[in-house]
């Protein structure tokens, strides 16, 4: 007697059955998120198949913001759970070698990691970057005493993170990030007991392992189509997801691509950037507004001047909180360069009988547009939020005063702004 064959698993509607164990214990800031975590979940069981992983990270400014039972829920769900609060990475390392198979690993109070007390712990950190992509292997000793041999060992494998403020933006990229908060009155979840709730969560387990060993060769040949705009890094991080995504049907490829459009919009609108670059950005908003040229005594007077800049309170190696200086405005700058390839430096900038040091516009132009995201204001808009603070002189013309007190022409701007050197 023949066997009945066994129907096909219906991957859309095993993903909604994970949507929704999810959503019985985890209260996440918006629909997207639910998506995204579905969908990272079932691609933990595809590592074998994919040239790169999502990492997730649940972020918080806040402690009981639900980050750690979002671990909990995707410990069930995820082929060979790890948890983990600290690691050493030759304990990682291991751990993605070891004979079981490639782990999900888990990595609650990342903060302790990565926190402003933590340190460096930048062997942890090049785990973490280097193991979204497959074949990432890492150079290691291994042996007892003086029979030391070097070894690689190799750091691919699905992780997800929970901790307080932020993590390294090496890692943040590399990232789907859902960003928890407290539970609002009328937001109510299931408590979670692991006792009665875990067997759930693995049956649901076993059923992805299931499903998705029928896609290993679909999902190793896919290339998923990216929403307009998505590229280069994003587009790394979101390639799996969505691929699993399309594998499943249903209404699952249109949401994946709407919470990827979604997830990467708000990661970049809560991306604090480097300083360098909220440097470069204000200078250009900020400070020169159409100048071709400016002192460096009048760029600290408009920097120290912004009410929601850092510039007045910065620290430096561990040293004490003070404004920013021109020997600092200077190192912040030379770690970009001109368009020749050349660090950008002070130079000599003619203001009457004097030559003060300064900074050229065309100098900076290259490095505005490579590093600073466009201006969301019109010129005019932009010119005057950079004058407010400053009086105008008409004509046209900039000013600035030398340290003998007078005051030179050093510049021809449509933007009139008047600073003043001290």
């Amino acid at each position: 007697m023949t066997a009945t064959p066994t129907p096909p698993i219906d991957g859309a509607a095993l993903l909604d059955e994970v949507e929704a164990f999810h959503r019985r214990f985890n209260v996440f800031p918006t629909e997207h998120a639910y998506v995204a975590v579905a969908l990272w979940d079932a691609h933990a069981h595809l590592m074998d198949a994919l040239d790169g992983t999502a990492r997730i990270a649940f972020l918080s400014p806040e402690p009981g913001s639900g980050k750690s039972r979002a671990l909990e829920i995707i410990e069930t769900l995820t082929p060979r759970a790890a948890t983990t609060v600290n690691a050493s990475a030759n304990a990682l390392f291991r751990l993605v070698s070891a004979d079981e198979g490639t782990p999900t690993l888990l990595f609650d109070e990342i903060d302790t990691v990565f926190g402003p007390k933590a340190g460096g712990n930048e062997e942890v950190r090049g785990f973490l970057n280097s193991g979204y992509r497959r074949g990432a292997k890492s150079l290691r000793c291994v042996g007892d005493g003086s029979e030391q041999k070097a070894a690689f060992f190799p750091s691919f494998c699905a992780v997800a993170m929970a901790g307080l403020g932020s993590l390294p933006d090496t890692i943040l990229t590399r990232s789907v990030i859902i960003r928890m908060r407290k539970k609002a009155p009328n937001e109510k979840c299931e408590p979670y007991r692991r006792r009665v709730h875990e067997k759930q969560g693995h049956l649901l387990r076993d059923q992805l392992a299931d499903w998705t060993a029928t896609l290993h060769d679909q999902v190793a040949e896919a290339w998923p189509e990216m929403p307009e705009g998505v590229t280069d890094r994003p587009a790394d991080v979101w390639e799996p997801l969505l691929a699993v995504a399309d594998a499943a049907g249903g209404h699952w490829p249109a949401r994946a691509r709407a919470a990827c459009i979604e997830l990467i919009k708000s990661a970049a609108s809560n991306d604090e950037a480097s300083l360098g670059v909220r440097l470069l950005t204000d200078l250009r908003d900020k400070v020169f507004c159409g100048v071709d040229k400016m002192p460096t005594a009048a760029i600290l007077e408009v920097l120290l001047s912004l009410d929601d800049a850092p510039w007045d309170d910065l620290s430096e190696d561990g040293q004490a909180i003070k404004p920013l200086t021109a020997r600092r405005l200077s190192k912040l700058l030379s770690q970009y360069v001109r368009p020749d390839n050349t660090p950008i430096k002070p130079k000599g900038i003619r203001v009457g009988s004097t030559t003060p040091k300064g900074y050229y516009a065309e100098d900076l132009t290259d490095a505005w547009n490579r590093y600073c995201r466009p201006n969301p204001q019109e010129s005019a808009t932009s010119a005057t939020s950079a004058t407010s603070a400053t009086p105008q002189v008409n004509k046209g013309e900039s000013v600035a005063e030398d340290p003998s007190g007078t005051r030179h022409m050093f510049a021809e701007s449509a933007t009139p702004t008047l600073r003043s050197v001290v």
